[in-house]
């Protein structure tokens, strides 16, 4: 949200192989078989035939040997078609022998046939699994993502797969009137209302279960509201360019801090009445025209494109709503905050007014990126997720409201 809003103190092909009939032939029980001959000349046929009348025995041993092969040779596509094929090793001698030999004399690799090694299979996000992370304890840790005002769950879509992949649960949220939620967001008055999909997903939490909340620019005063509510639900909150108030403020008195300092955010924003013009406005809609300019400045063109087309009006009556929190609910959850040093829509100097006045436990900063992290700065915010979700708690903590 911007400035304006202080204006309102606001992812075998298998072989098919055929078989040979050829007419079998009668033999008396004197004259074996005739061996497979592997010469395709008829003089050669001739010499071999002649062979089998003098040397009978001969010719049964050449025969069962040739048999042999063949079916060894069957057995051998066999197992190599079908991926069973065992690598036998070699006996010990011979292994110590090759080693020897090896060290004795070794012929350096290029490094374009260098051994691989197992991390070089591991794409660039998976690395801090690589590095000791356990990945057991992964199974326990659940983020649940909140998108900011006129965002939905689409916004984290980068974030969504490079958790998933490095092993996390996830859960993007859509609010009530946002994203795929369709409810009309100028009947939407109350914080409780907007915050619905969050606080019913945290209701339906198993008791035993623990998520790490975090919250993007308005999503801040929503996850803050359900901190107070589920205290014992979540182990993090992460706020990420996000408002982050104190007791008793509302997101109106926030952005009234740095009133007239941000034009261009005011310029995007506009008002609807639904109640008519001689009653608050009920929404506020972006001018599409601007939003790249004031939400995405360092976003790629495609991201920008696909928010055009999804973003949805942001409901005014929660804006306006003072939030309630005490120490025991919502100061006993370790808060972390993300700076987003090019933000057009919450200047930098705004998020640390807010830092200042209500102190998490630690701050981090993406350098280069917009309002929208998640889309611009997508690795750079999935490594700080990470680290965050590897701090060990503290245990009792309280913090002063």
């Amino acid at each position: 949200m911007g400035n304006s809003l202080a204006c309102f103190s606001e992812k075998n092909q298998a072989t098919k192989f055929r078989k040979s009939n050829k007419s079998s032939r009668s033999f008396n029980g004197n004259v074996p078989p005739p061996c497979i001959s592997r010469s395709t000349s008829r003089k050669s046929d001739r010499i071999y035939l002649n062979s089998l009348r003098f040397d009978q025995g001969k010719c049964d041993d050449d025969y069962i040997r040739e048999q042999a092969r063949v079916a060894a040779a069957l057995l051998l596509q066999h197992h190599q078609q079908n991926g069973t094929l065992t690598q036998f090793e070699r006996s010990v001698s011979l292994r110590e022998t090759l080693t020897s030999s090896r060290k004795q004399k070794r012929i350096p690799r290029s490094s374009s046939c260098r051994a691989r090694s197992l991390s070089d299979s591991i794409p660039q996000h998976l690395e801090l699994l690589d590095q000791g992370t356990d990945v057991e304890s992964l199974k326990n840790k659940h983020f649940v993502l909140v998108h900011g005002g006129g965002f939905g769950a689409w916004c984290w879509y980068k974030t969504t797969t490079l958790l998933k992949e490095s092993g996390y649960q996830v859960d993007a949220i859509d609010l009530t009137g946002s994203g795929a939620h369709f409810f009309d967001s100028n009947n939407i008055t109350t914080l409780s209302q907007y915050v619905k999909p969050l606080t019913d997903f945290l209701e339906n939490l198993d008791d035993n279960k623990k998520v790490i909340l975090v919250g993007h620019d308005i999503g801040g005063v929503c996850i803050s509201y359900a901190m107070e509510l589920y205290p014992s639900k979540v182990s993090a909150a992460i706020f990420v360019a996000a408002s982050m108030l104190k007791n008793g403020q509302n997101i109106l008195d926030m952005f009234s801090v740095q009133l007239g300092l941000n034009n261009l955010c005011q310029r995007a924003q506009v008002f609807r009445y639904a109640n008519g013009k001689n009653h608050p406005p009920t929404a506020i809609d972006y001018d599409k025209s601007l939003i790249k300019e004031v939400l995405f400045n360092q976003t790629p063109t495609k991201d920008v494109e696909l928010a055009s087309v999804s973003m949805r009006q942001v409901p005014f009556g929660p804006l306006t709503e003072k939030l309630t929190l005490s120490a025991t609910n919502y100061g006993s959850i370790p808060r972390f905050y993300v700076k987003t040093q090019d933000d057009f829509a919450i200047p930098a100097s705004l998020q640390e007014v807010m830092i200042d006045s209500n102190q998490p436990e630690q701050v981090f900063q993406i350098k280069g990126s917009d309002h929208s992290p998640f889309l611009s700065k997508p690795q750079s915010l999935h490594k700080i997720l990470v680290e965050i979700s590897n701090i060990p708690p503290k245990m009792n903590l309280k913090t002063t409201i």
